[in-house]
């Protein structure tokens, strides 16, 4: 049974496509060890396409971060450097196979909810991607 007690974690990554395995990895171990091996699956898709877009398409470092709010609420998110808003999701047909821009079409249909926001502090600035699962 999962904990009722919220709680949080961040992992700070390079800008290297091997830091998606190790937040993926980082991940499933943070939610097996907190009860939650139900999400392991869906969130780690989920976990991959936001760190994966904030590595492939920023020049700076990442991080991913992982929140659980009581009752049942996984937020699973990815910090960039870069401030530009995310591309909207492409909506695919049954004929397209897009490799670029599918990953918030993914998240946005995976997901209870997902949205962004703008960061600007101590003179940095950046966005974070988040979205969310429910676990019942």
């Amino acid at each position: 049974m999962p904990e009722n007690d919220p709680w949080e974690y961040s992992l700070y990554i390079p800008n290297d496509l091997r830091a998606v395995t190790v937040s993926r990895r980082t991940l499933r171990l943070i939610l097996t060890m907190h009860g939650l091996i139900r999400l392991v699956d869906v969130a780690e898709l989920l976990a991959t396409e936001l760190v994966s877009n904030a590595v492939r398409h920023t020049k700076g470092p990442a991080a991913l971060r992982v929140r659980w709010s009581p009752p049942g609420t996984l937020r699973i998110g990815a910090w960039d450097a870069d401030p530009e808003p995310p591309e909207p999701p492409v909506v695919f047909g049954p004929t397209e196979e897009l490799e670029e821009r599918r990953g918030l079409e993914l998240v946005r249909a995976c997901a209870d909810g997902w949205g962004w926001h703008p960061l600007a502090r101590h003179g940095n600035r950046g966005k974070y991607v988040w979205c969310e699962l429910a676990a019942g």
